[in-house]
């Protein structure tokens, strides 16, 4: 399995879509809180379709203890300040995918933690940032590739 974790996650619409991106591919959903919004919210369920049943959904009061409770492999922390690019890495079951909030992404100290990596996609020189729910498509896509898409039809 591999895991898709939300850092404070801002608007509803991200969440759903990748609620909905969860339980389609089977990967585990963690949002580190204080969430930008109420999970009950019109716009999150609308995103999510009724998808929110068939995902696996775990919540954190905050990082820290997003950090001490996990069990994964290793954490990926998605960023457009580092080095290493997304296809460069070979995934493997339990890797954990880490995203920031989509208006200031991931401060310094979370991305500057010993037990996360950092890593980008590709992406043109003068850009800012991809949407939240498309990137993490992108990387969690490529990273079921590396595992041969295992339980997926």
């Amino acid at each position: 399995m591999l895991h898709i974790a939300l850092y404070q996650p801002e608007i509803p619409p991200n969440t759903g879509n990748i609620i909905r991106l969860c339980a389609n591919t089977g990967a585990q959903l963690h949002l580190i809180h204080p969430l930008g919004f109420d999970m009950e919210v019109k716009a999150l369920r609308r995103a999510g379709l009724d998808y929110h049943e068939w995902a696996d959904v775990k919540q954190y009061a905050d990082f820290d203890a997003f950090i001490t409770d996990h069990c994964f492999n290793r954490v990926f922390a998605l960023t457009t300040k580092a080095k290493q690019y997304s296809h460069e890495v070979d995934f493997v079951a339990e890797d954990c995918l880490l995203f920031g909030p989509e208006t200031r992404g991931l401060p310094a100290a979370v991305l500057a933690n010993p037990s996360i990596q950092n890593i980008r996609i590709p992406m043109k020189a003068d850009s800012r940032s991809l949407n939240l729910s498309n990137t993490a498509a992108i990387v969690l896509y490529q990273a079921l590739a590396d595992l041969n898409f295992t339980d997926l039809v």
